[in-house]
């Protein structure tokens, strides 16, 4: 299997090398969401990135199958299927049933996706709605004697299925290695391995989500319901598969496993994984008391935070760094973005401004392939925005005069907007530039800037000075032009 994370380096030539597997259509399957809970900014950033590799492949014309699944399922979530039924729990504290909390986080999390701009999938199964699905391939497994069951609970027999087959390869791991870093059986235990999984588990009384099975009442294990509806929808191997990099040790690599031991074949051609999220500079995380969510990051109430942030200008700061690398949270840096996401936008409504000049001292066709080079690079968003901002720059120069533009040159650059801001990276204007409100405060400077002009004309210098001088200590920058004036906050 081919597991290198530069894998689209053979999009250089565009969709003329890359071949889907299952034509007509290129399959990516996500993990999604486990909703019992609210959507954190780790998983954001995964369905953001895997939301701009899906807008790319369309804008070269592939058909895309698009699964991001919907963990409902009330399984134990962990490396040894232990610990506590977290939607039980969940259901139990705000006493409600189970399949309310999952309605309840579902919605929640469509409601983020909304707000980021993503696209939705073309399939969004659930892991309820395909129980028979895994228990199908749950028996399977078990006829390949890759699995055996022990008092209703089945387990993946890992050292059985090495023997054929390299487990660990996802993250170039030797069993031997794997096994000294696990704890030893106690007398107690039902799995013959220490490395073995669950892919059934018997329910206890209390249990509130099981379901029947050949095996008794119970319910799947965490692994087996990406395995069983990535196979229904995209195939027995597939393209794309990806998540967060947390998923790749424990949750992959038991993926891989199932899926191989059922269909004698890898699964997967490409695995992508999305990395960590920081805050200055220490890894984001609950424990830590530097995580924050994301309506937490759009209204500033946060302590770590100086003030809110618009969804917008968060995706395009998600967009800054790619997918592989690790991303750190700053106010500083956010800030920054917030800077480029105006300019970026501001350029554009000059762009629509501008007119055509018999002769062009530009290439936009260079300036366009580059922007399809560096996503045809392993989706890099971070050069293909420093592209951008060269046609901010080709934009604003043509404003000065500096640069000519042709109408072909003008027709160029606003395709290069289209593609690559509004239909790859998902960008929008930002909701807060189009309100009412915002609309008031900029008559209101256009309004005091004519006051300025006014000043000048009766050269009444001091006014002048002072409206100026007002305006740049409220954080406006000003232009004087020959026609008049330019500003922007």
């Amino acid at each position: 299997m081919d597991t290198s994370l530069h894998i689209y380096n053979t999009l250089k030539r565009r969709k003329e090398v890359f071949e889907p597997i299952n034509p007509p259509f290129v399959g990516i399957y996500v993990c999604g969401p486990t909703v019992y809970s609210d959507v954190h900014l780790g998983n954001s950033r995964t369905f953001i990135s895997f939301d701009i590799i899906y807008r790319y492949l369309l804008e070269l014309g592939y058909k895309v199958r698009y699964v991001r699944n919907i963990t409902d399922a009330g399984h134990l979530e962990g490396d040894r299927d232990e610990g506590d039924d977290k939607f039980a729990k969940k259901a139990k504290l705000e006493q409600l049933e189970p399949m309310e909390i999952v309605q309840k986080y579902t919605l929640g999390f469509h409601d983020v996706m909304n707000i980021f701009n993503t696209l939705s999938p073309s399939i969004e199964p659930t892991a309820t709605g395909h129980i028979s699905e895994q228990i199908e391939m749950i028996q399977e497994i078990i006829s390949k004697g890759y699995a055996y069951e022990n008092n209703g609970t089945v387990y993946f027999d890992v050292e059985k299925y090495s023997k054929d087959y390299q487990y660990g390869q996802l993250t170039n791991r030797k069993l031997e290695d794997l096994l000294e870093g696990t704890r030893e059986l106690s007398g107690q235990d039902e799995k013959k391995g220490r490395l073995d999984f669950a892919l059934w588990i018997t329910a206890k009384p209390e249990t509130l989500m099981k379901w029947p099975s050949p095996w008794g009442w119970g319910f799947p294990g965490w692994h087996i319901e990406c395995s069983a509806m990535g196979k229904k929808y995209l195939g027995e191997t597939f393209d794309i598969h990806g998540g967060g990099m947390d998923l790749q040790a424990t949750h992959h690599t038991n993926e891989i496993a199932q899926s191989q031991a059922c269909s004698n074949t890898a699964p997967v051609k490409y695995w992508m994984h999305t990395n960590m999220l920081t805050v200055n500079g220490v890894r984001m995380s609950k424990s830590a008391g530097n995580g924050f969510l994301p309506h937490e990051l759009f209204t500033g109430n946060h302590p770590l935070l100086e003030r809110g942030y618009s969804p917008m200008v968060v995706k395009f700061f998600m967009a800054q760094s790619h997918y592989r690398s690790t991303l750190d949270f700053s106010n500083e840096a956010l800030q920054a973005s917030e800077k480029g996401f105006q300019k970026l936008m501001k350029a554009g409504e000059t762009l629509n401004k501008l007119n055509a000049d018999s002769e062009s001292t530009v290439n936009i066709e260079e300036l366009k392939n580059n922007c399809y080079k560096a996503m045809n690079d392993d989706f890099n968003t971070p050069i293909l925005i420093a592209h951008l901002f060269d046609a901010v720059r080709i934009i604003n120069s043509a404003k000065d005069g500096k640069e000519k533009l042709t109408e072909q040159d003008l027709k160029g650059l606003k395709d290069v907007y289209k593609t690559f801001v509004f239909d790859v990276i998902g960008l929008k204007e930002d909701q807060a530039q189009g309100s009412k409100e915002t609309e008031l405060t900029g008559d209101l400077i256009d309004f005091i800037l004519n006051l300025r002009l006014d000043a000048k004309k009766n050269k009444d210098f001091a006014t002048s000075d002072k409206i100026r001088d007002e305006l740049t200590n409220k954080g406006i920058t000003i232009k004087d032009t020959k026609d008049g004036f330019e500003w922007e906050i």
